[in-house]
């Protein structure tokens, strides 16, 4: 498995991962990770928001057109992705169960949609919202 470093139009690297299965081998960028583990996470029950790791990167992200992929970190290592999920979640409900349940649905979508394990989610809950 190699990673491929490919070039945009704004120049920005895009990381790609390749994996092979009884399909075939298959191309799988970081960013569209990305945008899948965003999409579930706010899908799941009790988490209100996405936010960026720190004040840059929010004021970077209000001028970006990749706005779906914010809050959500995807690193890979060979055929393991590693995610780190910086989220907002509902007021009254057990951080814990939500942050549990927000794990499992992620690693299940992620692997399903990339073909390849998911080792590590990460989740950073920045606050909580009433």
């Amino acid at each position: 498995m190699l990673d491929t470093y490919n070039l945009t139009e704004s120049g920005d690297v895009l990381l790609s991962v390749h994996t092979s299965n009884a399909y075939g081998r298959i191309t799988v960028t970081e960013d569209s990770i990305a945008q899948v583990a965003a999409d579930i996470a706010l899908d799941c029950y009790g988490v209100v928001d996405l936010v960026s790791k720190t004040f840059s990167d929010n004021l970077s992200d209000l001028f970006r057109r990749k706005r779906l992929s914010r809050g959500v970190n995807v690193y890979t290592n060979g055929d393991r992705i590693f995610i780190d999920l910086y989220v907002i979640f509902k007021y009254g409900l057990s951080i814990e169960a939500v942050a549990q349940s927000l794990k499992k649905a992620v690693k299940y979508r992620v692997e399903r949609f990339s073909g390849m394990l998911v080792d590590t989610i990460n989740v950073h809950v920045v606050g909580i919202k009433v």
